[in-house]
């Protein structure tokens, strides 16, 4: 990769490694440079800029951050579409991420270029959880060394996978002494239903007993004869050593110790029994409180079906401090975190408007969104590519022949806005869309019913440039510098949305924000092609 200055005169089809802003245009780092974008430059009197030309053995950095990350990513894993060198995986269900640490090194030792990060492994996570990250550093990767890490990610099988939840109906003995509360024993039942139903599972039984190492005994003997697994066992005192109350009873129950303590606080005094397959737990007090705790970490592994060794638990001491840390729910100073602290990324939330109000008059008596472009009607080509992309929900802006419409869209899981007023211009079927987008989501991507080339994978691309954070509030695909649809906007801009008027449609919203703006480039220019004509319909058909 050759990195450096470079006259503007012969920078076509290089990449600008800074922005650069002129008096009517900026021109974003990673943009590939166009003969135009050369001659808008030197019009501005830019003689010199800093870029990148690639060479023989060079990855484009979406390329190879979407080839690493596909690598990555095994079972109840998503991997979104590559942007600016980074593509993030996302968690598809509720579960337990596992993976390999040492190959998650391995990887990235191999060159700088590469990197990934994770979340912790055997972390729980939740649908829609970011869990992992994908950056080239560099504008391009060496293939060498792209090969190299593709490969020890699949070695074996894909380095990450979520083993989903799988619903459990748990038993639960409670013991008491003298002056135990019943208030206290039912509010360790909820806290542990509310734990247990975080993860799909819940309690089917409860035993109260005396603490009592026969009573225990046959408390948990009766539950494991009628199937419940795992059993827990709250005690009314704490367990201090192995030939304990809780231990000895389950023990006399036909159980073996297979682990006490744990290098977790709070936690420390959990216990880990088994019979034949079925687990039980001697629960630490911690466990009464829905603060996070050592117990979490053997649940959730349980419950996930996950097995758990007494080296497992010995082996939990990196990161076993839960005290009093800034992202714990409950901190025992009693204050609160903020809510930055405790939030996970996540996908973003994203709905899809496709316009498909109006006349079609350019047509002819045809309605072209219900003609058939490879046997499918042309708006549930759009509908279809915007379901796929993840979106949801879709809702489907109609007018003109609105009945046509939903017939061609009956199969189809979509909302319906009718737009009364769609003769009046493209405008009222934006406000129309965008006053029925729910109140919490994160973006909207609007769709023309009139393209039927463009794929999920745009989408896809548009929603990967998202980023509040990053400025990149709307995003809008080009193919060789020309811009296209559709366009993602956040919901910032919803207000403005609601509140258009005339037949532009929201154009004038991208000049008067073009610092939010973010071009995606696209890979082909199918965001570019709409069909208005007759002529147009016939050659996509290939008639």
């Amino acid at each position: 990769m050759i990195f450096g200055e470079m006259q503007v005169a012969e920078a076509q089809g290089a990449i600008l490694a800074h922005s650069v802003k002129t008096g009517g245009a900026s021109f974003k780092k990673g943009r590939v440079l166009s003969a135009a974008d050369v001659a808008a430059l030197a019009a501005a009197g830019i003689e010199r800029i800093v870029a990148v030309r690639l060479e023989a053995g060079d990855v484009p950095e979406d390329q190879a951050a979407a080839e690493l990350a596909t690598a990555l990513g095994g079972s109840g894993l998503r991997v979104a579409e590559p942007f600016t060198g980074r593509a993030n995986l996302f968690a598809e269900t509720d579960g337990v991420l596992v993976y390999d640490a040492a190959r998650l090194d391995a990887i990235n030792l191999i060159d700088e270029a590469l990197t990934f990060a994770a979340v912790s492994p055997y972390e729980t996570v939740t649908a829609r959880q970011m869990i992992g990250t994908v950056k080239i550093i560099p504008f391009a990767a060496p293939r060498a060394a792209l090969d190299a890490a593709v490969a020890l990610a699949r070695e074996g099988g894909p380095l990450l996978t979520i083993r989903p939840f799988q619903p459990r109906t748990v038993g639960l003995v409670a013991t008491r002494l003298a002056g135990t509360k019943e208030s206290v024993l039912d509010k360790t039942h909820a806290v542990l239903s509310a734990r247990l139903a975080a993860m799909g599972s819940r309690i089917g039984k409860e035993v109260r007993c005396a603490h009592d190492d026969a009573e225990v005994a046959k408390a948990v003997a009766g539950l494991l004869a009628e199937g419940f697994s795992p059993v827990l066992v709250f005690g009314a005192s704490a367990i201090t050593d192995r030939r304990d109350v809780i231990p000895a009873g389950i023990v006399a129950a036909g159980g073996e110790i297979v682990h006490f303590g744990m290098p977790v606080d709070p936690g420390n005094l959990m216990l880990l029994a088994r019979k034949g397959d079925t687990p039980v737990i001697g629960l630490p007090g911690c466990a009464r409180s829905p603060a996070l705790n050592g117990f979490d970490r053997v649940l959730s592994r349980l419950l996930a079906g996950i097995e758990v060794t007494r080296s497992d638990i010995m082996r939990m001491g990196s990161g076993g401090l839960l005290k009093e840390i800034a992202t714990r729910p409950q901190p025992r100073d009693g204050s609160r975190p903020s809510k930055s602290d405790v939030a996970k990324p996540a996908a973003p939330r994203i709905a899809a408007l496709v316009l498909a109000a109006g006349k079609s008059s350019r047509m002819g008596p045809t309605n072209k969104l219900t003609a058939e472009v490879d046997g499918v009607a042309m708006v549930a080509r759009a509908v279809e590519a915007a379901f796929k992309s993840g979106a949801s929900p879709v809702i489907v802006v109609t007018g003109h022949q609105d009945n046509q419409v939903r017939d061609a869209l009956k199969s189809r899981d979509v909302q319906f806005v009718h737009n009364p007023d769609y003769a009046d211009g493209l405008s009222t079927s934006l406000r129309a869309g965008a006053r029925a987008l729910p109140a919490d989501i994160d973006a909207a991507v609007i769709c023309l019913g009139d393209m039927p080339d463009v794929t999920a994978a745009h989408i896809g691309r548009l929603v990967a440039a998202f980023d509040p954070d990053e400025g990149r509030t709307i995003c809008v695909p080009t193919f060789a510098g020309k811009r296209g649809n559709p366009v993602l906007w956040g919901a910032s801009f919803f207000a403005e949305l609601q509140t258009l008027k005339g037949d532009t449609g929201a154009k004038h919203l991208i000049g008067e924000h073009a610092d939010a703006v973010c071009e995606v480039p696209m890979p082909d220019d199918a965001s570019l092609r709409d069909i208005d004509t007759p002529e147009e319909l016939a050659r996509r058909r290939g008639d």
